[in-house]
């Protein structure tokens, strides 16, 4: 429907034609950016029913206390590749995790994994490399997110989170500790998380639309074929080449799929063509724009840092062993 809607209006009511490259973006920033707020103010209330029902605090000290032995990072990976979100689209279960106080590096795991794996992208896989490439290929994906969350959760970056996030995270457990304490119903809580929920929509517009629209300027204007040059197997840099390249862009996994098969089919190499891909789908500038409402830059630095070498050793890997 919200495609439709898109269409409809981009090229219906504007008149805009879908072949021009203005088009493409304007009906790519429309659809998203409608997509986005829907589904972080969902999610935001998703998450506030949580929060004032279910004890999150104890759910937090269970995760950070007890000795999971890293199955944490592996249910929040593994939750992360069965849902079907793009990184952008990721965020806004982030921001929720986050704002019930999840462990950080728990968190990290399912922002890792999320956009990088999916069962339509794992189809799509299936049919055009087989079956050992795509074993590889979301194996792969589940098993970095572990890492790096397990990573990022040891290196204790709490307190690299944005002052906006401390603000959320008192309130609502706040919030949390009197309903319990009253035993508010349910129709007297609601108003006040819906309010929270938007409270956070509001708090964060700003950043998803300048994302949004980076990420539709890239989906739009960059021309085909412009980075096939750089990627050959002549090129000992060209996995690291292909990560650098492919993070200013903006594409989920389904939709970056048939580029890759086109880059193998030109000759790049499979590992350099995945890596390309994990760094388009897992990392790209609109969703470092949307993270900056909730990390410091410093963070962010560290999240991109750490994924962007895991996947350049991914590149180096695959290329050895397919």
């Amino acid at each position: 429907m919200i495609q439709n809607f898109a269409d409809w209006l981009v090229y219906g009511i504007f008149g805009i034609a879908a072949d021009t490259h203005f088009g493409a973006a304007l009906n790519f920033f429309v659809y998203d950016t409608i997509k986005i707020m829907l589904l972080l103010f969902s999610i935001s209330l998703v998450m506030g029913v949580v929060n004032a029902y279910f004890p999150i605090d104890r759910l937090r000290t269970f995760l950070a206390t007890r000795k999971l032995y890293g199955f944490q990072y592996v249910l929040a990976s593994f939750f992360g590749a069965i849902t079907p979100f793009c990184s952008c689209s990721s965020i806004p279960l982030f921001i929720g995790f986050v704002k019930g106080g999840i462990p950080l590096g728990v968190t990290f795991s399912f922002l890792i994994t999320s956009p990088l794996v999916n069962e339509v992208a794992v189809a799509m896989f299936l049919g055009t490399f087989g079956l050992k490439v795509t074993l590889i290929y979301a194996l792969s994906g589940i098993i970095l997110g572990v890492v790096g969350g397990f990573i990022l959760g040891k290196l204790k970056l709490e307190p690299m989170l944005s002052e906006w996030v401390r603000k959320v995270q008192a309130t609502s457990q706040q919030e949390a500790l009197v309903w319990q304490a009253e035993h508010t119903t349910f129709a007297k809580r609601f108003p006040t998380i819906a309010k929270d929920a938007w409270g956070i929509v509001k708090g964060v517009w700003i950043y998803v639309l300048v994302g949004i629209a980076v990420g539709a300027g890239m989906h739009g204007y960059v021309p085909e074929g412009f980075f096939e040059s750089y990627l050959s197997p002549d090129n000992p840099f060209a996995v690291p080449v292909a990560v650098l390249v492919g993070i200013p862009l903006y594409a989920g996994a389904t939709g970056i799929v048939p580029v890759m098969q086109v880059l193998v089919a030109k000759g790049v190499p499979i590992g350099t063509a995945l890596a390309f891909m994990m760094a388009t789908v897992g990392l790209s500038l609109p969703e470092a724009t949307m993270l900056k409402k909730v990390m410091t830059l410093k963070l962010i630095g560290i999240f991109f840092g750490l994924v962007g070498l895991f996947i350049i050793i991914s590149g180096y890997l695959f290329n050895l062993i397919l």
